[in-house]
């Protein structure tokens, strides 16, 4: 294994850490640098698989709480639909993942200029909606209505085009339907869990047969590094984001979106 070939699922593993959990597209910026380093996975099952390591960072941070809300499930109604409504936000994401499993990876994942476009639109449209003059009506995600989870749930489904981001698309949902920012990324943090966790057993799951122990190595790689830069985000991005919005992410993907134009003109 070459030594560039290992800095490189290393420098892909910090950027996916880093980029998980804020409204940029981790996958995205991964796919996107990727492509410009010449990294290449058997099936792009790196970029997926590497997510294990932000799994595992919003889990270590928030295993407090994801024990107090199973301790008390026997007892609390509001816990019992809390975790209905993750789960019901998590079905449209499942459902679409499966069924179009085969063209998000194969024709979707391998499309830099789509990323781009996505990259630049998605950041017009939450700098526009960060500016919105929003009252918002839910501030408590354990108050979160079945009905509102279920709708973020589907804005979660755009995020299967690369580009869009997962919590970008859930937190602009929310905000559209009521939601306080702090609220709607804290949501999207919880309603991360099953989908990336998901997302990374089914594509484990999928090319099983084909990963060889080079593969392996990458991931472990990658997962190490994005576990670190994941835990550096989830602690700070809530009171980030209370003080700052959204606005300085939504930004950060139009800068990107056009540089990512630029390097494809330049360099293919």
């Amino acid at each position: 294994m070459e030594d560039q070939t290992i800095i490189n699922a290393l420098i892909l593993g910090i950027v996916e850490g880093l980029t998980e959990f804020i409204p940029v597209s981790s996958t995205g910026h991964v796919l996107l640098l990727g492509h410009f380093l010449g990294f290449e996975s058997t099936g792009k099952t790196f970029e997926v698989l590497i997510q294990l390591g932000a799994i595992l960072a919003i889990l270590s941070v928030y295993f407090g709480r994801l024990w107090n809300l199973a301790t008390s499930l026997p007892s609390s109604q509001a816990s019992r639909r809390f975790v209905f409504g993750i789960l019901l936000a998590f079905l449209p994401a499942a459902v679409v993942g499966v069924m179009a499993h085969g063209f998000i990876k194969t024709v979707l994942f391998q499309s830099p200029a789509l990323i781009c476009s996505t990259l630049l639109v998605g950041g017009i449209i939450l700098l526009w909606i960060d500016r919105l003059p929003l009252k918002p009506r839910y501030t408590d995600i354990m108050d979160y209505p079945l009905s509102l989870c279920f709708k973020i749930g589907l804005f979660q489904c755009l995020a299967m085009v690369p580009g869009v981001s997962r919590s970008g698309s859930t937190i602009a949902g929310s905000l559209l339907m009521g939601t306080d920012k702090r609220s709607a990324a804290e949501f999207s943090f919880f309603l991360a869990m099953p989908t990336m966790t998901g997302a990374f057993a089914y594509d484990l799951y999928k090319n099983r047969n084909v990963l060889s122990m080079d593969d392996a190595m990458l991931i472990a790689i990658g997962f190490i590094a994005s576990f670190v830069a994941g835990l550096f985000v989830v602690r700070r991005l809530l009171d980030f984001v209370s003080r700052h919005g959204f606005a300085p992410f939504a930004w950060w993907r139009i800068v990107v979106g056009l540089l990512g134009f630029m390097g494809l003109y330049y360099f293919g």
